[in-house]
């Protein structure tokens, strides 16, 4: 099958297929423009602020049980380290001993 060739634009050359050209890049912005995008300390702690006001905060119960959970994994996790690195040291000293 042939290719069909695109419509000459209005220069007489071909147009490019959609997609295909680079877009352009935007134009710089003017100083003011950038003085206006600075960073702004009361703005961002009021947004800060207002965004805390939308968290919603564990019940004590909550917090006091998930807590002891965390601090009892981690309690088994290391137990189950220190018991495998004891073990893998005596299996060494057997081995190279």
């Amino acid at each position: 099958m042939a290719k069909k060739k695109a419509a000459p634009d209005k220069k007489g050359k071909g147009s490019k297929p959609e997609g295909s050209g680079k877009q352009a890049k935007p134009a710089a912005k003017s100083a003011k423009a950038q003085e206006s995008e600075s960073f702004n300390l009361v703005g961002f702690l009021n947004g800060t602020k207002e965004e805390l006001g939308k968290v919603v905060w564990p019940s004590r119960q909550q917090l006091i049980s998930e807590s002891a959970a965390v601090i009892l994994m981690v309690s088994l996790s290391a137990t189950v380290i220190y018991l495998v690195d004891n073990l893998l040291g005596w299996a060494s000293k057997q081995v190279f001993g």
